[in-house]
């Protein structure tokens, strides 16, 4: 695993180019209540340059003259006390034994170590404004720095954010091993729910039934707060609440996915409380499913990130002009938007690391190429809520379907596949 990283440091070297340093800090507990805090999660940069899972530590890139890499971390102090307590702490030569750093340091000596570091250095990087009170100690610590030698050209200080976004966007062959092992645990927790769901079952059961299959199989905490919206609950993009009862002869859009070895996964599916799509479900479900199908097939090398969102808009608003919920033609009413009373979200996002990973989507100028190696979520919906100017028989629908997608050099890859997504195939796992 060492190895992984240290190759990753390597790389941030290169791109740092010679007489540069790269500072990056871990995340620490946070409170939750007295004498608790919440479940420790490290932040995604520091684990992508580090994997050391310990809060209050600091990470330290340094390039020469000539671009050789030394690599520093601060870690918390070997402490007998603390580790009965909290747990092992890997220490200084740990970090240097187990971590395959070239130094390691006590967290304590960081005010006092790295001015002397970054002396000398033309450019800094850090993630600035990413962490405030971080930013402020780096600012101090390049400050200190300039004043130790005045006849040394000044030292620009300068956002690593960019820098690492770039490299995170793009995953590596472990990576994705590890993303597929982590997709396929949620796609088989997504299968499994099919058939545990009954109607009259409140959604915080469903939510217990995800959160248990996930941890079952690997993948102790979600990637994020699951959505179980039962019937118009859907209709709100970001509900999670879930704490309604799911009724016969509605549908239920749960989107949650579990977090394995620091990546995430991300599926939504829609499917019926009582095991069968209604007409009107199915005719929604169906135009869906079809802009996320064309959508994904736009996934590949040398397209760019915004044609699946288009192909998703111009099927989505062709289908409710069919089903007569859009009056006009498909070029006009994408033109002033008109889908988006029903269709309001992209149609994606990178994901890896975080769920709503790092990563530009376009350099100002142009959006940015698909690149083998990218993963991204492909997500189109429809909601129809009870406010809508709709025949009554659509109101209430709401239907999302969302699949993790990688590119590869001949096309790209579902990573989430095996969560059923055919409404046929639904019907027949719900039906046992």
């Amino acid at each position: 695993m060492s190895t992984m990283f240290t190759k990753r440091r390597e790389a941030v070297a290169s791109l740092l180019g010679p007489d540069a340093c790269l500072l990056v800090a871990s995340n620490n507990h946070v409170s939750r209540n007295i004498h608790h805090t919440y479940s420790f999660r490290q932040d995604s940069y520091f684990w992508y340059l580090s994997g050391f899972n310990e809060s209050d530590s600091i990470v330290l890139i340094k390039t020469d003259k000539t671009g050789s890499l030394s690599s520093y971390l601060f870690v918390p102090p070997k402490d007998e006390h603390s580790e009965l307590w909290d747990g092992y702490r890997a220490g200084p030569q740990g970090a240097q034994n187990d971590y395959g750093f070239d130094h390691g340091f006590n967290n304590f000596d960081a005010d006092k170590t790295i001015p002397g570091l970054l002396a000398g250095a033309n450019k800094v990087f850090s993630l600035i404004g990413y962490k405030e009170d971080f930013s402020q100690r780096v600012s101090s610590w390049v400050k200190e720095a300039r004043l130790k030698d005045r006849h040394t050209a000044a030292i620009e200080h300068l956002d690593a954010g960019p820098l690492l976004s770039s490299l995170r966007r793009v995953k590596s062959d472990s990576e994705i091993d590890i993303m597929r092992k982590g997709c396929e645990i949620s796609a088989q927790a997504h299968k499994s729910a099919m058939q545990f769901v009954t109607p009259d079952m409140n959604e915080q059961s469903l939510e217990a039934y995800y959160l248990y299959k996930f941890a079952e199989h690997g993948s102790r905490f979600p990637a994020y707060t699951p959505i179980v919206a039962g019937g118009e609950h859907a209709c709100i993009l970001h509900y999670v609440e879930n704490d309604q009862i799911l009724k016969d002869g509605d549908l239920v859009l749960v989107d949650a996915g579990g977090e394995y070895q620091y990546y995430a996964s991300d599926i939504t599916r829609t499917y019926p409380v009582n095991g069968k799509f209604s007409a009107e479900q199915l005719a929604i479900y169906n135009i869906v499913l079809q802009a996320q199908q064309e959508a994904i097939a736009a996934m590949k090398v040398g397209n760019h990130i915004m044609q699946p969102q288009e192909i998703s808009e111009r099927v989505i608003t062709e289908g409710l002009i069919d089903l007569g919920l859009l009056t006009g033609s498909a070029e006009d009413l994408i033109a002033e938007g008109a889908h988006k009373k029903f269709y309001m979200h992209k149609v994606g996002h990178w994901i890896g690391l975080d769920t709503h990973d790092v990563g530009a989507y376009s350099d100002g100028s142009n959006f940015t190429q698909y690149e083998a190696g990218m993963v991204q979520t492909i997500e189109p919906g429809i909601y129809i809520s009870s406010k809508s100017d709709v025949d009554d028989k659509w109101k209430g629908i709401g239907v999302r379907i969302e699949d993790n997608i990688l590119v590869t050099v001949d096309g790209n890859e579902n990573l989430t596949a095996s969560a059923p997504v055919d409404p046929e195939e639904i019907e027949a796992v719900m039906a046992g």
